[in-house]
């Protein structure tokens, strides 16, 4: 299948001042119209850094898209740098200069003289038009490969990607096909527990099934190469129901789906409140629960210093609860190697206990906690 590679182009993004969010979108877009993507790389404003990453790009790739670096400014290099790469020079197209000063117009404003240089491309380049700002992009195509630069603006790369270059991606390269992917979020086992129950499954070529480790939850990845989208869901779907099969009550949702919903649906439909009584885990279960569709009434949330306080409030709780309550007491105990969880739940049809032991990065250690009690709490609704 056809291949690609982006370059995301902007010292901002090796110094962390800003995220690449171009990236995500364009592997995205590829993914969906059946481009195969194996490399990302992120290059600084270095003329000669990027001439050679299109360079090594294009000995690996059909399709070469780079964002960023089209602006007006001395620090913007692609133009030249691709130009560079393909051993040609940049020339001056008129029909852009006036591109670019009746957009300038429309916004009540006045193009200065280096607004000029984003009318320059490599020669024999094909212009692509920017109705939406003024940097105009540019496709090269040689030897059979395909350079492709965009604007580094979300909003003008999305809109170019859209409306102009998945159109001539589609017709250059005859594509037919897609690549669609779909997740499943499994909760309260480990990475090596699920690789345990479905490591054959892994090694399949079409569709793929793949993990993604969390503090507390594992994703499990399908992806499917297909000619068409219908024909890419029934892969996915008939590898779905194997995995559901596998995996159990230990999957609790799918693609945007949230382990804090997933919970609080339960307990909704149980028609049961939930009160945490938590210690150590810094406020962690009220910023999840927040961020639900489930009003703040289903819920309540009770954060203590050390555990003997929490002690004592679970069991003042206890001698108050009503009959669609449910209790959760978690504490976090911090250690040098190790972090402990302990858990109680109460619920109207009878009482858990559960200890666990996580020894990752402490960072992960409160996300980890709370993922595993939202977990034990959605095991134990019937």
């Amino acid at each position: 299948m056809t291949s690609a590679e982006i370059i995301a182009i902007g010292t901002e993004l090796l110094l962390g001042e800003i995220q690449d969010t171009n990236t995500h979108y364009l592997a995205r877009s590829l993914r969906d119209a059946g481009i195969d993507l194996y490399r990302t790389t992120i290059v600084g404003d270095n003329l000669e850094r990027i001439a050679q990453a299109i360079r090594e790009a294009t000995s690996r790739a059909n399709i070469v898209i780079s964002t960023g670096g089209l602006g007006p400014t001395v620090d913007d290099p692609t133009r030249q740098a691709v130009a560079l790469a393909v051993g040609t020079d940049t020339e001056f197209k008129p029909e852009l200069w006036q591109q670019i000063q009746a957009r300038f117009k429309r916004f009540n404003r006045q193009a200065t003289e280096n607004n000029r240089r984003q009318a320059y491309i490599p020669a024999g380049a094909i212009a692509v038009e920017n109705p939406v700002g003024t940097a105009p992009a540019f496709i090269i195509e040689k030897a059979g490969h395909v350079i492709i630069s965009l604007p580094g603006v979300p909003s003008e790369m999305e809109f170019l990607m859209e409306h102009t270059i998945l159109p001539y991606l589609k017709e250059h390269f005859d594509l037919k096909g897609t690549i669609k992917a779909r997740v499943l979020h499994v909760s309260g086992v480990g990475e090596s527990q699920v690789d345990e129950w479905i490591g054959d499954l892994e090694t399949m070529q079409n569709p793929t099934v793949g993990l993604l480790a969390h503090p507390g939850q594992v994703d499990v990845r399908v992806t499917a190469k297909a000619n068409s989208i219908e024909e890419a869901n029934q892969m996915i779907d008939e590898m779905i129901e194997i995995l559901r099969q596998r995996l159990g009550d230990s999957i609790y949702g799918m693609d945007d789906d949230l382990l804090e919903n997933a919970t609080l649906d339960r307990l909704i439909t149980s028609d049961w409140h939930l009160i945490i009584v938590e210690c150590g885990l810094r406020n962690e279960f009220l910023t999840r629960l927040n961020r639900t569709t489930s009003p703040s009434e289903n819920y309540s949330i009770l954060s203590t210093t050390n555990e003997k306080s929490t002690r004592e409030l679970q069991d003042q709780q206890l001698t108050q609860l009503h009959e669609k309550d449910v209790l959760l007491s978690a504490i976090l105990k911090p250690g040098p190697e190790k972090q402990g969880l302990v858990l109680f739940l109460k619920t109207p049809v009878g009482e858990r206990i559960a200890n666990f032991s996580y020894g990752g990065p402490p960072i992960n250690g409160i996300p980890w906690a709370v993922n595993m009690s939202l977990d034990f709490i959605r095991r134990n609704i019937p």
